[in-house]
């Protein structure tokens, strides 16, 4: 595969070794016994920087400093909060290109989609800024004329982010936007595989002019001394966590020793649903985009595709031919599609899905192996099968790979019950013209999301979360700072 670009190039001019360290009270700083680990581009296999490894003492040290800067934070009026808010995503959109490309680097999405990510997690911030300024309380009629009866907001106190490595700036911004604006004061764990793009962001809220100790990031390769740390100290009040849900019940069971909040936004199994009405090349292109964005690497994107049997076989040739002309290799590349898998884990369980659903009676449309024409990266190429079934390990478990199964359906009552037929409940698709019909299945749908004819339904003033074991709480919209906030009930005796 021939490029125009230079990747290394491109790492040396965007990478500063010097912006890689821990942020602890507004001071960057090495871990205290020099450890590091690499960080992987995951398009070449090939190291791209060096950052701290934190344990205990780190992380220990950047509560302390989140707890010294909480009363002033949170006495600190709105307004002034939300200016903060603004000038740190004013400052995103003007850093776009170099965060963009520090993403691709660092997680392999095409820079398109780096570029389309800094957008969307400037909105948090830029959403949140006026959510700090609508923070409301309440008064409530006495049924006693000398008393009056009212309700206060304020910060929950100090809160843990722990965010994953598909979307690393996005996912930090939606939890870190709502806990800034409320008052609150944070300690942030990015993945291991992506801590870079976080590491801008402190840098980001450090010239947005964001008190010291109000942010504080630890990397490090080892989540439990972390873990021991936060779940243990009494002054952590809440713990906001995406990713696989069998570590949500993990801090579920950590939580209990201090009684902390959890806000959990965990694993899906999306259906995308396409009845017989469907504008067919709409759905397709839906298809395409839910299913493929980030090289299926999404906890929301499409992992079973139901369409109606009337259809299916229209439905199949027009996909399948799409999906096979994405193109793969180097996100950096102008026009790349797909870009690599994340590590060598991701890669092996698209492979194990893909060969239990062979040998459970699917048929490969299009791809099923490696990419091996991108490069030396974690490269599969995107995948279409059909006739597959719900005994099948790719329609009971998130794939999280450029993977699509076909599945026919005969009825809206069938396909609603495969569709439930999971222990998740993040994100829904449908597609179909029949108005009635839309509200059936939104209603019937056991889903915390649900896009009609929209694949990419996530915005910043709508709440983002799931139901049953895809977790709880809410992020984004106006019950999204509500997730940072105690409320407390005031009776005021007059005599």
């Amino acid at each position: 595969m021939t490029t125009s670009y230079d990747p290394e190039a491109i790492a040396a001019a965007t990478l500063d070794a010097t912006r890689h360290n821990l942020f602890i009270g507004g001071i960057w700083q090495p871990a205290a016994n020099g450890a590091s680990f690499a960080v992987n581009n995951p398009a070449t296999n090939m190291p791209i920087a060096m950052v701290p490894d934190g344990g205990a003492t780190e992380t220990t040290a950047a509560v302390e400093a989140a707890a010294q800067a909480l009363p002033e934070w949170a006495a600190t009026p709105a307004p002034a909060r939300a200016a903060v808010l603004r000038r740190a995503a004013a400052l995103m959109l003007e850093r776009q290109e170099t965060l963009a490309t520090i993403m691709t680097l660092e997680q392999g999405k095409p820079l398109s989609e780096a570029r389309g990510e800094i957008a969307y997690a400037a909105s948090f911030l830029t959403w949140f800024a006026g959510e700090a300024e609508r923070i409301y309380g309440m008064t409530i009629p006495a049924t006693q004329a000398h008393k009056r009866l009212l309700v206060l907001r304020q910060p929950v106190g100090i809160c843990a982010l722990i965010t994953p490595w598909n979307f690393p700036s996005a996912m930090i911004t939606r939890k870190l936007g709502p806990a800034l604006a409320a008052g609150c004061t944070v300690v942030v764990k990015p993945a291991e595989q992506t801590p870079l793009s976080a590491l801008e962001l402190a840098h980001i809220f450090q010239a947005a002019g964001l008190p010291p100790g109000c942010f504080n990031l630890i990397t490090c390769q080892n989540p439990d001394a972390f873990a021991d740390v936060i779940f243990n100290d009494e002054r952590v009040r809440k713990v906001s966590f995406t990713g696989s849900t069998e570590v949500g019940k993990l801090l579920i069971r950590a939580s209990a020793t201090t009684i902390k909040r959890l806000s959990l936004e965990l694993g899906g199994n999306a259906p995308f649903i396409v009845f017989a009405d469907a504008d067919l090349d709409a759905a397709v292109q839906g298809a395409i985009a839910s299913k493929f964005r980030n090289t299926g690497q999404t906890c929301v994107c499409a992992n079973r595709i139901f369409v109606a049997q009337a259809i299916y076989a229209a439905f199949a040739e027009r996909f399948s031919a799409a999906v096979a002309a994405l193109p793969v290799g180097n996100g950096l590349a102008p026009t790349t599609a797909i870009g690599p898998l994340i590590d060598a884990q991701a890669r092996a369980k698209v492979e194990r899905h893909i060969s239990d659903a062979l040998e459970h009676g699917a048929e490969l449309l299009t791809g099923g192996g490696p990419a091996h024409e991108a490069g030396a990266g974690h490269f599969w190429q995107p995948t279409v099968l059909s006739a597959a079934h719900g005994a099948m390990l790719i329609a009971r478990e998130e794939t999280f790979g450029p993977v699509a199964p076909l599945i026919p359906f005969y009825d809206e009552a069938s396909v609603l019950h495969q569709a439930n037929a999971t222990p998740y409940g993040l994100a829904a698709y449908v597609y179909t013209r029949d108005l009635a019909r839309v509200w059936r299945v939104a209603e019937g749908l056991e889903y915390g999301i649900i896009g009609i004819n929209d694949p990419i339904p996530s915005t910043a003033q709508a709440p983002f979360g799931g139901l049953k074991q895809s977790g709880f709480g809410r992020e984004g919209g106006p019950s999204g700072i509500h997730e940072y906030l105690e409320e407390k009930y005031v009776s005021l005796g007059l005599e």
